[in-house]
């Protein structure tokens, strides 16, 4: 079994340096969700780390967004190559933080070098400055994208590093400074991410690391000198972010939250694609995907069989530890919290009128963590909806559940997507392009994907969703967009006068 390399807790990262707190207002521990013996350490909370942070990211701004884009881009590159040499290590740290399996792990951590290369390729030609002559008769106009101020970055725990790292970068690379503070169930990753900007050696509060916990968070929400909040999370915690600064009417609020995503599979969908599309889309990263495959709608002629490969082929998963080999499939889910959540709703489904297919269960692996196997969950052919299902098709379950609906035709298959609070990702199944434009057009989604799982989003192009799932600031490619605000200038080089004198005035 391979063995883990040490971790020791350095901290806060606050103005270039690690900072140990001295009054401490709280601590929690991270620990291993798929190995209850592996404890990465105690993490102490400060709240008068909270000022102090937001403090040192205002002083640094002016400095930091003086400095060309060329400028700012040498330190990201500098990072990049900090990423790359630290790969493995950032892969050990999500791995044992998320309980993800390393293979897993491995692909979010090499994500973080296309997020840069991304950003400083594509994103910095959609801020170009742009000239627009005789914008007036006579004058020149151009129009600049200036940086919004001192950025908060709130983490989620499925995606420690990557998700961040989305926000980070894009708000860095404008001229905004940034304060980040990651899940409290992934910590130690957040801590790696601060290392490593350290070695990258950006100037001294352009980024800041505050650990903590709900309070924490809650505390740098409403402190007076953020001018952003970037925010991936659930619904429920977005809304209190959205309710606790209500009155700050300066501060962009930028809320990535949960899905209720369907996949729909016509009568003429290549199978086997299908199949492992689906399989992907609802059981990756344990179903704790904002993205995840939450709801199959089947057309009648495939539904059967479809169906019968699906439940199979969802028995068989390898389900286990991060570094066992041969490598497994899925993880546990991140705590116990979340189990005991997954586990409820299994009563739940059967109780709203739901037929389980297959239960979710709590299964007891080599080692100690929060395993549980997928759940199906089959709802009425007719007649059905959110309404007849309010706590089960209205909740993200974040776990690898599936709720399966069968329906007759295309129009039905749209009509069913379209029952959700959500709107973050579709997919369809089909080999009828016309098909596919009919569910792009007629469902409300950020994303639609043809013969794709609704799970894997490119950083090439705009993520975000609709209804509970955004506040239509798509991420991805468009980050850049909400980290800064656009300037219009008109430009006059002219001594004279250039236009008629008004009546009534005279020089």
């Amino acid at each position: 079994m391979r063995s883990l390399h040490p971790f020791t807790y350095l901290g806060d990262y606050i103005h270039g340096s690690f900072i140990i707190p001295k009054e401490k207002s709280s601590a929690f521990e991270s620990i291993n969700p798929g190995n209850l013996k592996d404890s990465l350490g105690t993490f102490h909370t400060s709240l008068s780390h909270v000022r102090l942070a937001t403090d040192s990211a205002r002083e640094a701004f002016p400095k930091w967004r003086a400095l060309s884009q060329e400028e700012r881009a040498l330190y990201l590159k500098k990072f990049y190559k900090e990423i790359e040499t630290h790969l493995d290590q950032m892969a050990e740290l999500i791995a044992r933080e998320t309980g993800k399996p390393l293979w897993e792990a491995t692909q979010e951590a090499q994500g973080l070098l296309g997020k840069i290369t991304i950003t400083l390729e594509e994103g910095s030609k959609l801020l170009s400055e742009k000239e627009i002559p005789n914008a007036q008769p006579k004058l020149m106009g151009r129009y600049h994208y200036k940086p919004k101020g001192v950025m908060l970055v709130l983490g989620p725990f499925n995606f420690p590093a990557h998700l961040p790292q989305g926000h980070i970068v894009p708000a860095l690379f404008t001229g905004n400074t940034v304060v980040f503070k990651p899940s409290e169930q992934t910590p130690a990753v957040g801590q790696l991410m601060a290392e490593l900007i350290h070695r990258a050696q950006f100037p001294p509060g352009v980024f800041n690391l505050v650990q903590g916990d709900k309070e924490i968070g809650r505390r740098l929400c409403v402190e007076p000198g953020m001018d952003g909040i970037l925010f991936t999370g659930s619904y429920d915690v977005g809304l209190k972010i959205k309710e606790s600064t209500l009155t700050h009417f300066w501060k962009t609020v930028v809320l990535e939250m949960g899905g209720k995503n369907a996949s729909i599979i016509l009568d003429d969908a290549a199978f086997e694609k299908a199949l492992y599309e689906n399989l992907k889309g609802a059981y990756l990263t344990a179903g704790q995907r904002c993205s995840a495959t939450s709801r199959l709608i089947l057309t009648e002629k495939i539904s059967d069989a479809f169906l019968k490969e699906f439940h199979r082929l969802s028995k068989e998963l390898k389900i286990g530890y991060a570094f066992e080999e041969p490598a497994p499939f899925m993880g546990p889910l991140i705590s116990q919290a979340a189990m005991d959540k997954y586990l409820r709703f299994q009563g739940i489904a059967e109780r709203e009128g739901a037929e389980v297919l297959m239960r979710g269960k709590a299964l007891e692996l080599s080692h100690c963590g929060y395993y549980v196997s997928p759940s199906i969950s089959l709802l009425p052919n007719s007649g059905a909806s959110q309404k007849d299902f309010p706590t089960y098709l209205g909740t993200e379950i974040f776990g690898p559940n599936v709720a399966v609906k069968i329906v007759r035709n295309l129009d039905e298959a749209i009509e069913e997507a379209n029952k959700t609070e959500y709107g973050l990702v579709v997919s369809v199944f089909t080999k009828d392009k016309k098909a596919y434009e009919k569910v792009f057009h007629e469902t409300k989604t950020g994303l639609v994907n043809w013969n794709r799982s609704t799970v894997g989003g490119s950083s090439k192009l705009p993520f975000g969703g609709q209804g509970k799932s955004g506040n239509q600031f798509p991420t991805g490619l468009f980050a850049p967009f909400y980290c800064t605000y656009p300037v219009a200038c008109l430009e006059d080089s002219q001594d004279c006068i250039q236009e008629t004198i008004l009546p009534g005035l005279s020089l």
